[in-house]
């Protein structure tokens, strides 16, 4: 089971769309051999050295935390149901409340467009704030995300990173 890295007050609160099925067995985030997520988080600015995963918790140092909109794992998360979606709203929602993180970064558009309700969203900034937090969307670092290079999220991450900082 993946646990939430989450303490009050953060700067960003990074939030996947659900545990990939390795990070669940390990009970440490992006741990996929594939998940490119502490490589672009180093390279984009937003930790002096890549954090391996191993070691996720040591993310809260640096005044980022780790979530899920979806808590359940699976192998593609287009494994979900819209259902599943509704059901995490409002335990997400509660989360967000609770700790008041300044930003979430949503990696992929799904869990924002499922708990907005909006049918299209830009990747960035979004217009409007979730319980009180900006809202920034960027590209997941999944490796079945094939659409983005690494330098492409690397500097999707750095634009982020800039506007914040």
């Amino acid at each position: 089971m993946l646990t939430d890295i989450i303490t009050n007050d953060l700067t960003v609160l990074f939030c996947g769309i659900n545990p990939g099925l390795k990070s669940s067995d390990d009970g440490h985030h992006f741990s996929g051999r594939s998940n490119r997520f502490w490589k672009v988080l180093h390279q984009a600015g937003f930790t002096p050295y890549q954090i391996e995963a191993e070691n996720d918790t040591s993310i809260l140092d640096f005044g980022y935390g780790l979530t899920t909109a979806v808590a359940r794992a699976t192998s593609r998360a287009d494994e979900l149901s819209n259902e599943e979606f509704d059901h995490s709203l409002e335990i997400f929602k509660n989360k967000m409340n609770q700790f008041q993180p300044k930003y979430i970064a949503f990696l992929g558009k799904a869990a924002y467009k499922a708990f907005s309700g909006k049918k299209e969203i830009p990747w960035g900034p979004q217009d409007e704030e979730f319980c009180g937090a900006k809202v920034w969307v960027l590209p997941n670092t999944s490796g079945l995300n094939r659409g983005f290079s690494l330098e492409d999220l690397v500097t999707s991450y750095i634009e982020f990173h800039k506007n914040i900082f």
